[in-house]
């Protein structure tokens, strides 16, 4: 029989909105008890107070967490337990995006960019495993770590370079993890998740430098409109559904919305050699964002 959720205990970071929302939300649809967390206090309460209306017989707790804080996340993870009882599921959902050419990343811009997603990662990951353990062995019900990486971990894209390497970094993390789990008939598994454009406020909120516009060919605020605009191709409900099927057939890896697949596609048929693709297209949007010379003949000094 299909994993169909009911009964199982979710923690989720990053549930204040976006991807994070949208599987608390489908989860308590399926009858799954939630322990969510966010740094974003007043979206935790929004996202708390819709899953109240979904489900209201359920058990959902939240808690303020920033995921870089390793003593913050495991208070939190201790405290899921003694609130439910046990965790089948962990979602280390939360992130940020950070815009600028790496030449001009600040040493302070690649610690809080890594903090939350990458270490936010490890922290959830290593806070939660042995409670994973534990409920798995106790329930017969197969834990589970789902890990967001990105589109972007299967990629790299120009001015995002910083933000790249953190997610490559959750990939081979969570690839590394799952091979472990295998090998040593641990009851949990391990799945890393690789959105694709989603409609959520992660663009909206990205912190960009201003040299950013050198190198993308327009306003860094223009920019970020044409980013949250690029990504608005699925909907933070579709992700979650697409995630939790994927956690039901126990995969390695979910991609998550048709770019995601299509440029997957496109890197193991070009292997490095979608780099110069991506140049050719990033050049090309420089040169249509720059004003074009005029071709009308200066106005005489007699017409001014």
């Amino acid at each position: 029989m299909s994993r169909d959720f009911r009964g199982e205990v979710a923690a989720i970071t990053g549930a204040a909105s976006g991807m994070g929302r949208a599987l608390a939300l489908e989860l308590a649809r399926r009858g799954c008890e939630l322990a969510l967390s966010d740094v974003d206090a007043a979206g935790l309460e929004e996202t708390t107070r819709l899953v109240a209306a979904e489900a209201p017989q359920l058990r959902c707790t939240s808690t303020q967490v920033d995921v870089a804080d390793r003593a913050v996340v495991e208070a939190w993870a201790a405290q899921v337990m003694v609130d439910h009882g046990r965790v089948n599921l962990l979602f280390n959902n939360a992130g940020v995006a950070l815009g600028a050419p790496l030449a001009n990343v600040r040493p302070e811009d690649f610690h809080w960019v890594f903090g939350i997603n990458f270490w936010g990662v490890v922290h959830g990951t290593q806070a939660f495993l042995p409670h994973l353990q534990a409920s798995a062995r106790e329930s017969g019900v197969r834990g589970h770590v789902i890990n967001t990486s990105s589109l972007f971990g299967l990629l790299a894209m120009p001015a995002n370079g910083a933000y790249n390497a953190t997610k490559f970094a959750v990939r081979g993390y969570t690839e590394a993890l799952r091979m472990e789990l295998d090998l040593t008939g641990t009851p949990v598994s391990a799945t890393c998740v690789h959105p694709g454009g989603v409609r959520t406020a992660i663009a909206r909120s990205a912190r960009m430098d201003a040299s950013t516009e050198a190198l993308v060919g327009m306003p860094v605020e223009q920019a970020r409109a044409h980013f949250d605009r690029l990504l608005a191709t699925t909907s933070a409900e579709r992700a979650a559904r697409e995630i939790l099927r994927g956690v039901q057939r126990n995969a390695r890896r979910v991609l998550v919305g048709p770019d995601a697949k299509l440029l997957d596609l496109l890197v193991r048929l070009l292997g490095s050699a979608y780099q110069p693709v991506l140049v050719w297209f990033a050049r090309r949007s420089v040169r249509a964002q720059r004003p074009q010379a005029s071709t009308q003949p200066p106005p005489s000094r007699s017409a001014r």
